[in-house]
């Protein structure tokens, strides 16, 4: 069972962080990282391999049609994914479960590059979303026990800013094979120079998570207290007399989400979800393809040639991403969760909604990127810090893995809705804009939940 620590005072705590916690900071930051890289190359690819999937020349429509489906697809696996692994993880450990989760991401976002249809294509990425949907739902749980005494809001949010570089390292690749790809012809694999078969080459980076495994074999261990609720499972097993608080905790965990004690809070936790998700998955889905368009439209016609302003676009993205991520555990230690919340909410509505549906151009979009992915991206140490906070050790994982797949079952049709929509409200901007005003759902849930910040982890 590891050391975790008792807890570091406040002006030294960085220095009283052991070797097991930064190891498992370090997995969770890498995981989490390496699943927001997928999603970012998929969005920044997604109008190429739509391209050759479906043949010819596809319209816009189509593409939003077909790809807004996949993506849907995609964000399906994300959610029962985390719903799935997360109850394993209430049961048989965090690290287990987490190494799984890798492994079957890794394996099937390598797969998509070999796809020769939509369906295909849609089939391991559902399956990768599994993986993908589960890692985060373990990582979060596994470092707030892990650092249930030391600052853990602060290092919440550093672990989220996963999610932010994850984003760079999307952009960052696809700058790199942004114009070479594999043509396949099976048995024939061509490597061609050119944009359009690039995203082959793109999914196949999908295979270097499989490295985290090498790390969570080598030296991790399960947190002190969900070691405490397993030990107390199985000496619960062999009694009989059993008090009823006793037989609430060995009651199947999906289940005791909705008991008296944790229903309430496990309505604030979806509602909370809710609103980030719709906001930022169809923005993050669709914002590489209104870049090309906006670039397009400004007379910049090759494809090759927009690829470096759109990388750059998500870079920044990601960049404000990165310090609304840290900015957020420290803000949240100073003024409440709650506010916190309020004020990253309301950044990402004003910001949001004046992206999408006043900028006409792309000349704006550098210097409003970075402030929306602050607000829109950063919000998302939220659901690390304030989900982790209302549940118990012994339903946490399954609690926001639920409150977030939840979430995603329902946000996973909004880059459909928007690809769906795209004639009907005038283009892509519109419609992700519309999709970005459901984040006011994010505030019902602050307005209904409790604040956390004086509160000891619950056990």
């Amino acid at each position: 069972m590891a050391d975790i620590g008792t807890g570091a005072s406040k002006g030294n705590w960085v220095r009283e962080i052991t070797g097991y916690q930064w190891l498992v900071l370090f997995v969770a930051w890498a995981g989490w990282s390496l699943d927001i890289t997928d999603f970012t190359l998929y969005g920044l690819v997604l109008r190429q391999a739509m391209t050759e999937l479906l043949g010819g020349n596809p319209s816009l429509a189509e593409i939003g049609r077909v790809g807004g489906l996949i993506t849907t697809i995609g964000l399906l696996g994300w959610a029962f994914g985390g719903f799935i692994f997360g109850i394993i993880a209430d049961y048989i450990g965090r690290v287990r479960t987490l190494a799984l989760s890798i492994l079957i991401y890794s394996v099937f976002t390598a797969l998509q590059g070999f796809a020769q249809d939509v369906w295909q294509l849609g089939l391991y990425r559902f399956i990768a979303g599994l993986g993908t949907g589960a890692e985060v739902m373990i990582a979060i749980p596994l470092v707030a026990e892990a650092f249930a005494e030391t600052q853990r809001a602060k290092i919440l949010g550093f672990m989220m800013t996963g999610g932010g570089f994850g984003t760079l390292f999307g952009a960052a690749i696809y700058g790199w094979v942004g114009n070479y790809g594999l043509k396949l012809d099976f048995p024939l694999i061509t490597v061609v120079e050119g944009a359009p078969y690039a995203w082959r080459t793109v999914f196949f980076m999908g295979i270097f998570p499989a490295l985290l495994l090498a790390f969570i074999r080598r030296g991790m261990v399960e947190p002190e207290r969900f070691a405490a609720v397993k030990a107390r499972r199985q000496a619960l097993a062999t009694t009989r007399e059993r008090t009823e608080e006793d037989r609430q905790f060995l009651a199947f965990v999906p289940l005791q989400l909705f008991s008296r004690g944790i229903r309430f809070q496990t309505l604030v936790g979806v509602l909370f979800a809710l609103g980030t998700l719709l906001a930022v998955w169809t923005a993050a889905a669709w914002l590489p393809t209104i870049q090309h368009l906006l670039l397009q439209k400004q007379g910049i016609a090759a494809e090759g040639a927009r690829i470096p302003y759109v990388r750059n676009g998500m870079m920044l993205w990601g960049i404000g991403g990165i310090f609304g991520y840290i900015v957020f555990g420290y803000v949240a230690d100073l003024i409440g969760r709650r506010p916190t919340i309020f004020v990253y909410t309301v950044g990402t509505l004003i910001f949001g909604l004046v992206l999408f549906l006043v900028v006409d151009s792309y000349d704006p979009y550098p210097i409003l990127l970075p402030i929306y992915g602050f607000f829109v991206i950063g919000i998302f140490s939220g659901h690390a810090i304030y989900m982790s906070e209302l549940f118990p050790t012994q339903v946490r994982s399954t609690a926001v893995a639920f409150c977030n797949g939840s979430g995603r079952v329902i946000t996973s049709f909004g880059p459909l809705a928007a690809g769906l929509l795209v004639v009907q409200l005038g283009g892509l901007t519109n419609a992700t804009g519309i999709m970005t005003g459901f984040a006011v759902l994010s505030v019902v849930a602050i307005i209904l939940g409790r604040e956390t910040r004086d509160e000891q982890l619950p056990r």
